[in-house]
């Protein structure tokens, strides 16, 4: 059994964690993971009017109901009965958010949710590809677990992202 170390010199107990798609009465709690962990690592890198839009995108209402309705897939990482890391899909294939507590960063969850994701596509939608646009803080996460850069870096509503993509080529 392998102890983690969580980066600040504690070590924590191995977690077994299970990813599976979110309870409608989780959707709070995965937009306050979102929202604490993009405080704490992204939202040094926008400006006022970004973080606001990043606020104002997972507080939406219209969000929420397309998820209670089934248009917006949202999956969670578990330590117990504890999420302790998101992935949201929209259109069947963009990844639109991923966030991952920070006490359970470097262990291997963002990826975890990555390929349940890939697999959800490959198998449930039936397509070969996944996209996100990646923050400024993630674009080394994204790379080292297969996405290509589509384009250059862009800003939409002061939210500066780099579109990627991954080939899912098997599951």
């Amino acid at each position: 059994m392998e102890w983690r170390h969580n980066g600040r010199g504690s070590v924590l107990k191995p977690a077994k964690i299970i990813v599976r798609p979110a309870y409608r009465h989780e959707w709070e709690d995965a937009m306050a993971l979102a929202w604490r962990t993009f405080m704490r690592f992204e939202a040094k890198d926008y400006t006022p009017q970004g973080i606001g839009s990043f606020q104002d995108f997972v507080t939406d209402t219209i969000l929420h109901r397309m998820f209670v309705m089934g248009a917006y897939q949202l999956f969670g990482a578990y330590d117990g009965k504890q999420m302790v890391g998101m992935i949201s899909l929209r259109n069947e294939t963009h990844i639109s958010l991923l966030f991952v507590e920070e006490r359970y960063h470097k262990m291997g969850i963002g990826r975890q949710l990555i390929e349940y994701v890939c697999s959800y596509v490959f198998k449930e939608e039936g397509h070969h590809y996944v996209t996100v646009n990646a923050a400024p803080y993630a674009i080394g996460f994204y790379h080292h677990i297969g996405f290509q850069d589509t384009d250059v870096e862009q800003v939409n509503d002061g939210i500066r992202f780099t579109p990627m993509k991954r080939i899912i080529n098997r599951f």
